[in-house]
């Protein structure tokens, strides 16, 4: 082999030698550039363990714990986030907070706001292009072939104040050089401190991008870039109840919506019918001989009765009586006396209607 060479590599560049691809949709799966520290081993005759070091490699995201079965097929979806707020508890993470923890650098990430049965995507970033680092674990798998899978998963905690609208989670964003130092160089017992805070800084901004990038196939700068979002539409309220009243007149049967009618068409028709039945009533109880002005005046008595006689007219027409015990209206014997009765009355004068329904 040879014994000399070069390598001025820049940091980008050995992670992109490292299986990693870049892209502007990255899903669980796929490699990334994580910065983890590795503790030299000690040369011979130094006490204690060797310092540790920040290196930069490659390793995929989706957790995989090591004492998962060789045979197995890893799920990278199963554990590419962890809730920082029980990292403590769980045995798949609790044993890699004190040695395996990492950084995971992206320029931004994405979150879906749900919209009915839609989700629109945002994507978060900082204001000034700088990229995200977020606080992360990491571990190794051997698999059936033998390879050794670094495997590693992000952690999450509740949504800031600007964000809650949109998401209930957010990843662990250490937003400057203090938070960094202790997630990867502090204590176990210090990283509580920066683990489960959420960023409240204002310098980080979002917009709405396409639905396309919901894909993992859809990549490219297209992913990120700005659509206008759909505005409130206004009244969409009495819009919505305007929708469903105009269902429900389509279902009602043409009868319902001829009972329906306005009332004042209604009323109109049901004076009509009032006027034929009292003209009806003027030519039954009236003989023929009757003259012109004595049929008026009649009508105008029984266009507006008082109470009392509205009463006895409805007794003697039998209304609201089973039809055995009502008057006939057959015009016969009785009939005639009657008449005889109405046309006389005690002042020697042509009776009226009126007179006919004050009797007794």
């Amino acid at each position: 082999m040879c014994g000399r060479g070069r390598c001025t590599l820049r940091p980008e560049e050995v992670a992109r030698a490292c299986c990693y691809r870049p892209s502007y949709n990255v899903s669980p799966g796929a490699y990334l550039p994580v910065v983890a520290k590795r503790r030299e081993k000690k040369t011979e005759g130094e006490e204690g363990g060797g310092e540790s070091s920040p290196v930069l490699v490659c390793m995929k995201w989706g957790l995989v714990p090591s004492f998962t079965k060789k045979t197995d097929k890893p799920d990278h979806y199963r554990m590419f986030n962890a809730r920082s707020e029980s990292i403590r508890e769980k045995a798949s993470f609790r044993r890699l907070i004190p040695k395996n923890r990492c950084l995971v650098a992206m320029e931004g990430f994405y979150e879906w706001k749900k919209d009915g049965s839609k989700k629109q995507p945002y994507y978060i970033y900082f204001k000034d292009g700088r990229p995200l680092v977020f606080a992360a674990l990491y571990d190794s798998w051997h698999n059936s072939e033998g390879e050794v899978v670094y495997t590693f998963t992000i952690l999450t905690t509740c949504s800031s104040s600007a964000l809650q609208w949109l998401h209930d989670r957010m990843p662990v964003i250490l937003g400057d050089k203090t938070s960094i130092d202790i997630w990867l160089n502090g204590s176990a017992s210090e990283v509580d401190s920066v683990a489960g805070r959420p960023y409240e800084g204002p310098d980080l901004v979002w917009h709405p991008v396409t639905a396309a990038m919901g894909k993992p196939s859809f990549d490219g700068p297209e992913c990120v870039k700005e659509i206008q979002s759909k505005p409130a539409e206004k009244g969409s309220l009495s819009k919505f109840l305007k929708k469903h009243v105009s269902a429900v007149h389509e279902i009602i049967s043409p009868q319902s919506a001829t009972a329906a009618r306005p009332e004042s068409v209604q009323e109109r028709h049901g004076l009509e019918d009032v006027k034929e039945e009292e003209d009806a009533i003027v030519k039954r109880e009236f003989p023929a001989g009757l003259q012109e002005n004595e049929k008026a005046e009649s009508r105008t008595h029984i266009a507006r009765p008082p109470k009392e006689a509205l009463e006895e007219y409805s007794k003697k027409r039998g209304y609201g009586q089973p039809l055995s015990d009502s008057v006939s209206p057959a015009v016969g014997a009785d009939d005639s006396k009657k008449k005889g009765k109405i046309v006389k009355s005690a002042g020697g004068e042509q009776a009226t209607l009126f007179s006919y329904f004050g009797r007794s």
